[in-house]
C-alpha cells in the first residue's frame, strides 16, 4: 500500500500557486496551503514546503512587502518549520546583466537602482536557504505563462488587447526578447525536483528565447492587427541554460509561440 505525500503551499492562491496545487491532488498528494499573511507557522510535520509566496508586478510599490514575503517570512519557515524538503521559488531575473546564466554564475546587483530591490531579495532568499542547513532546493523560474496569469502581466495584457480590440500597440521594440515558460511544464516539474536528494539550484526555463515580433507574428496569423511604438526601447533578456535539469530530468518544455492560439480562445471566452 503506497503512502500518501503530503505537500504545503505557502502562498499557494497565487498563479502558479494555484496551479500546483490542482496538479499534486490530481496526482493524489494531499495538499494544504497556507496564505502569506498567516504569520504563525504551523507546529505540525510539513511534508513537502513549496515557498510560492513573493511579489511580482507590484514590488517597485510595495518594497517592505517584497522584502517581508522574500526574505523575513521564508526564515521563520526555514527556521521552525518541520519539513521533509522547502523548494523557495526564485527567479530568472536575477541574471540580469550577468556574464552566464549557468547556476553557478556570479551575478550583479546595484542597490541604486530601484528594479533590482527584486533581484536582491530573492537572492537574499536564496542564501538563506542556502545557508540554512535544511533540505532544500531552490528553482529559478522564467517568464510564466498559462491560464489565469495575473492582469499585469506583459503576456495577459497582449492577449487582453488581442481578444478585446483585435489590436494589440508594442511599448518594446520587436527585437525585445525573452524565455518564456508553460504554467503546465513548471507544476509537473516541481514535485520532482522536491522529490529528488540533490539540494541546490535549478533554472526552470524554456532555454529560449521568444520575440515580440515573433508574437505579432503569430497573433496576425488569427486576424489581430499589431503596431509597435517609434522608438521603443529594446529589451533583450539573455538566454537561460536549462542544461542542469535537462540532464536530471530530460526536461523538455512547450513552445509559447504554439500555444498562443489556445490562450487567445481562453481569453476570448473569459470577456
Amino acid at each position: 500500500m503506497s503512502v500518501q505525500r503530503q505537500a504545503t503551499l505557502v502562498g499557494g492562491h497565487g498563479f502558479v500557486g494555484r496551479h500546483l496545487d490542482a496538479y499534486l491532488r490530481a496526482a493524489a498528494w494531499s495538499c494544504e496551503l497556507i496564505p502569506r499573511t498567516d504569520k504563525e507557522i504551523p507546529t505540525r510535520h510539513l511534508g513537502h514546503v513549496f515557498y510560492c509566496a513573493g511579489l511580482t508586478a507590484d514590488f517597485r510599490e510595495r518594497p517592505f512587502d517584497t522584502v517581508e514575503a522574500h526574505v523575513s517570512y521564508l526564515g521563520q519557515w526555514l527556521k521552525s518549520a518541520k519539513f521533509d524538503s522547502l523548494t523557495y521559488l526564485s527567479s530568472t531575473r536575477v541574471y540580469a546583466d550577468a556574464a552566464s546564466t549557468s547556476e553557478s554564475a556570479s551575478l550583479l546587483v546595484n542597490p541604486g537602482v530601484a528594479g533590482d530591490l527584486y533581484n536582491l531579495s530573492k537572492l537574499m532568499g536564496e542564501s538563506l536557504c542556502l545557508q540554512s542547513g535544511r533540505s532544500v532546493r531552490i528553482v529559478r523560474l522564467s517568464n510564466v505563462y498559462g491560464l489565469q496569469m495575473p492582469e499585469q502581466n506583459f503576456l495577459a495584457e497582449i492577449l487582453s488587447a488581442a481578444t478585446r480590440d483585435k489590436h494589440v500597440r508594442f511599448r518594446s521594440a520587436p527585437e525585445s526578447e525573452k524565455d518564456y515558460i508553460s504554467v503546465r511544464d513548471v507544476v509537473a516539474a516541481l514535485p520532482r525536483i522536491a522529490l529528488d536528494s540533490c539540494n541546490g539550484i535549478f533554472n526552470l526555463a524554456s532555454g529560449v528565447n521568444v520575440s515580440n515580433r515573433m508574437i505579432a507574428d503569430s497573433l496576425m496569423k488569427v486576424g489581430v492587427t499589431c503596431e509597435f511604438e517609434a522608438n521603443a526601447p529594446l529589451i533583450k533578456f539573455p538566454r537561460i541554460e536549462t542544461q542542469k535539469l535537462e540532464a536530471k530530468f530530460g526536461n523538455r518544455t512547450c513552445d509559447l509561440v504554439q500555444d498562443l492560439p489556445s490562450l487567445l480562445q481562453h481569453y476570448g471566452e473569459a470577456i
